[in-house]
């Protein structure tokens, strides 16, 4: 058996942020080298994502993975057994081809995404090379670049039991000229928001991705309490700190009402009353980026967004596009959107998320590398960021430690590879 063939995979049930299962996966190789990885998983999800396989029944609620775990134990590891562990692409389209499904429906999205992220771990162990340079080698990325962090800050929507309508608020922290500034300034935007909601009397309870969540009737008020904070960081509005909001419309979509909901303001809003609020937000606070501002099939409201905003801002695509390569090139056909938010999860393989952030780069397409909101301790993500040199990337805020392990990564290699830092370069229209 040659050094980099595999010799063994073994997956296991682990619990993930919210304390529910998900599935870790361990590749050694036989030369001994050795990778690990663990799969994520969304609260708002878009229907067009890869299957996240659950067992159903008594245990965890029915959300446990042992069925997926028994599939990774099983058929995966005997299909995979000696193969090259350094032919990621050829790994991945196995492991499609093992399943049968296009949305990874038997063997499940987390099975097949935890063994192809823990091949490239061991790959790259094997190699003697960084997380990142073996993720830049197989993206042919030209030269690596550490990401521009957006940082929540606020939270609603599914991330915090509804309590506003929109899920994120986000800091940009534009004066940053690195990955360690971004997150200092970045961690004084939230500190000092959460010291102007208790003055307020306001509950500073953590949400999903460790953002506060105040539970605002409106986003107006969300957005002047977002500028308040940055003022009182001692930073200034639009120049050294921006706003990104990530809208989650497809949660706000109401079929029966054929119209977004917005619960918490009392009212129904048609496409183009949500595009001229999103046009109203831009109008009177300094946002820089509006992530999912319709739903995943609004198709014709997203083409009216993009003529009116998108020359002025990011609009990125979440469950829109969900990381997956046909619905990308249908909207860059469109001229829908100018960003794509890229999940691993929502794929299913590595191969065919680096598929998307290519398509993206060569369509001069944003392409913001993000976290779940169920997430777990493995940095992944913040490795596949200065490998694809994406422009930004969407941890969550500055707590909880599946958080802050992929900050802490990115200080990492921002201190041992020597690479520049995308700044808002990327992020400015």
């Amino acid at each position: 058996m040659a050094d980099a063939a595999i010799r063994s995979i073994v997956a296991r049930q682990i619990l993930d942020s919210r304390g529910r299962p998900t599935v870790e996966v361990d590749v050694r190789l036989a030369d001994g080298s050795f990778g690990r990885a663990s799969v994520p998983s969304g609260a708002s999800t878009g229907t067009h994502e890869a299957h996240e396989l659950r067992d159903g029944g008594s245990e965890h609620d029915g959300l446990g993975v042992r069925r997926a775990v028994g599939h990774v134990n099983g058929e995966i590891a005997a299909a995979l057994r000696g193969a090259d562990a350094r032919e990621q692409r050829g790994i991945d389209a196995r492991l499609r081809q093992l399943d049968g499904t296009p949305r990874l429906e038997r063997l499940g999205a987390n099975a097949v995404l935890g063994v192809s992220l823990a091949t490239c771990r061991a790959a790259a162990a094997h190699l003697r090379r960084p997380l990142y340079a073996h993720l830049a080698a197989l993206a042919a990325t030209p030269e690596i670049t550490l990401p521009m962090p957006m940082v929540n800050v606020l939270s609603g929507g599914l991330h915090a039991g509804c309590g506003m309508d929109v899920q994120d608020f986000l800091v940009v922290p534009a004066a940053a000229g690195s990955v360690a500034e971004a997150i200092a300034l970045a961690g004084r935007v939230r500190n000092a928001a959460a010291r102007l909601m208790q003055r307020r009397g306001l509950v500073t309870l953590l949400a999903d991705e460790g953002g506060l969540a105040p539970g605002f009737g409106t986003a107006h008020e969300a957005l002047q309490l977002m500028v308040e904070a940055i003022e009182a960081a001692g930073l200034r509005q639009g120049a050294e700190a921006t706003i990104a909001i990530d809208v989650a419309a497809t949660s706000l979509w109401d079929a029966d009402a054929s119209a977004y909901r917005l619960a918490r303001e009392g009212r129904l809003a048609t496409s183009d009353e949500m595009i001229a609020m999103v046009e109203g937000w831009v109008r009177d606070f300094p946002v820089v980026s509006v992530e999912d501002a319709l739903a995943e099939d609004d198709w014709a409201g997203w083409q009216r967004l993009t003529a009116s905003l998108g020359h002025r801002i990011r609009l990125i695509g979440d469950d829109l596009f969900t990381t997956d390569l046909a619905r990308l090139s249908r909207g860059i056909d469109r001229g829908v959107a100018n960003g794509v938010l890229v999940k691993l999860n929502q794929n299913g393989t590595l191969t065919g998320t680096l598929e998307v952030v290519a398509a993206a780069r060569a369509a001069g397409y944003a392409a913001v590398i993000s976290a779940r909101s169920g997430e777990t301790e493995d940095p992944f993500i913040a490795d596949l960021a200065v490998g694809t040199a994406a422009s930004q990337i969407k941890i969550g805020s500055l707590r909880c430690g599946e958080r802050l392990a992929k900050y802490n990564q990115l200080l990492r290699i921002e201190e041992e590879s020597g690479a520049g830092f995308a700044g808002m370069t990327a992020v400015r229209r």
